[in-house]
């Protein structure tokens, strides 16, 4: 943060400069091709995090205060508050491994993977304990061909759908147990063991279903080396094959994991 000297120098600067004229546009098919974006649409993944967003029962709620405001001799600031797996984030190998990979040493080209969506929302609807089984990855595979390499693997459950009310999407029963859906630790560990990937993905909390106790998911998975990535949003607004997924993780040295945007290219 800049010191109240600097910070009014700076604006002082700014006020005396002439506006900037826009450069001329050049035409789409003029750019050289890395200045082209990426053909198709983009669709955005990541939930928006808010004090009120639902968060694992135990974990601090994120908070975020102001530091200062946009003013004369001031910027605009905020300091943020939150655990790790705050909203849609990552999880590192390093959350279930002691001296396994942390969060700021995935690997870029793991970063960017094939997106492959399996829904299970129709069996989420009627059963909230449902999970993703191999059958479904099998399932998958009868439909579109094998899992391609180095793929992320995500689980649309449509419970996105539920985040604005996070009593449902945290859906705890009477007898305070989550009722969510995740992935069969079979499922997990085929995909980590038998098949080419570089992480699984859930629109839920967690990519365990809400009555795990051994959390058999996140250890065949990122016990492997795998990443995983939880709470996506909108997963339904893309096909099951043929996506590309960016998956923004933080780079904060050893962490476990953290808040991640994630975008899907169409």
């Amino acid at each position: 943060m800049c010191g109240d000297g600097v910070t009014a120098h700076v604006y002082r600067q700014i006020a005396r400069r002439e506006p900037r004229t826009p450069s001329p546009a050049v035409p789409a098919d003029d750019r050289p091709s890395w200045q082209r974006p990426p053909a198709g649409r983009v669709i955005d993944l990541t939930h928006v995090l808010n004090p009120l967003f639902p968060h694992w029962p135990g974990d601090r709620p994120f908070e975020m205060r102001p530091v200062s405001r946009c003013s004369e001799d001031d910027f605009h600031a905020n300091e943020l508050m939150l655990h790790e797996h705050s909203g849609t984030h990552v999880d590192a190998p390093a959350h279930v491994r002691a001296g396994a990979l942390t969060v700021d040493a995935i690997a870029p080209a793991d970063l960017v993977a094939p997106l492959v969506v399996i829904d299970i929302a129709d069996r989420a609807a009627v059963d909230p304990d449902t999970m993703l089984a191999t059958a479904d990855i099998l399932a998958w595979e009868a439909a579109h061909g094998p899992l391609p390499a180095r793929c992320l693997v995500a689980m649309n459950s449509g419970w996105h759908r539920r985040v604005a009310a996070p009593g449902k999407f945290l859906n705890i029963d009477a007898d305070g147990y989550m009722r969510t859906p995740g992935f069969d630790p079979a499922a997990a560990a085929f995909l980590a063991e038998q098949r080419d990937v570089v992480a699984i993905a859930s629109d839920t909390l967690s990519v365990d279903a809400g009555l795990a106790t051994d959390f058999g998911a996140h250890l065949a998975a990122l016990g492997s080396g795998l990443y995983a990535v939880e709470a996506l949003a909108h997963l339904d607004a893309v096909p099951a094959a043929g996506a590309l997924v960016i998956v923004g993780a933080p780079r904060h040295q050893g962490g476990s994991g953290g808040p991640a945007r994630v975008l899907a290219f169409v």
